[in-house]
């Protein structure tokens, strides 16, 4: 599966949040992180914002955290929000769909979307924090601990 850029800049900035559920981020120490586009993260987190998923914390200190526990965030939420999820060959009508080797093509093409939206579906945020990260390095800095960025590499 191909993602969008800004997809997954949406899965890296949440990510990123939901490693530090009791901290906020700056746009720009997430795209320092990733080497990423800090202006096309802006955008990004705004449509994260507009969708309830993180908001944002003004003045010092301020930047991004997660508006929902990570443990309520599928993968699917995010990605849903930067491109169309669902059936791409439905509606569609390509040479050879009206023969019987085209009509079990279009099936087994369903069934392979029907898998994958299941499984971005089943997929927490928290979840891919435990890929991230052995579940044993898994813990909550105390509260008044600065900002440190997860040294995660996710591809």
């Amino acid at each position: 599966m191909k993602l969008q850029m800004s997809t997954r800049y949406a899965l890296y900035a949440v990510m990123e949040l939901s490693a530090c559920p009791d901290h906020q981020v700056s746009a720009a120490e997430i795209a320092e992180k990733y080497s990423i586009s800090s202006n096309h993260l802006a955008k990004v987190m705004r449509t994260l914002g507009r969708a309830g998923l993180v908001e944002a914390v003004r003045g010092m200190g301020g930047g991004y955290r997660l508006a929902v526990d990570a443990k309520r965030i599928t993968l699917l939420d995010v990605i849903a929000l930067f491109e169309p999820i669902g059936s791409k060959t439905a509606g569609t009508r390509d040479a050879g769909d009206t023969t019987a080797e085209g009509q079990a093509l279009r099936r087994v093409l369903w069934e392979i979307e029907d898998l994958e939206r299941a499984t971005l579906e089943s997929i927490t945020l928290s979840t891919m924090l435990k890929l991230v990260r052995p579940v044993e390095a898994i813990q909550d800095p105390p509260a008044d601990a600065p900002y440190r960025p997860s040294r995660a590499v996710v591809a």
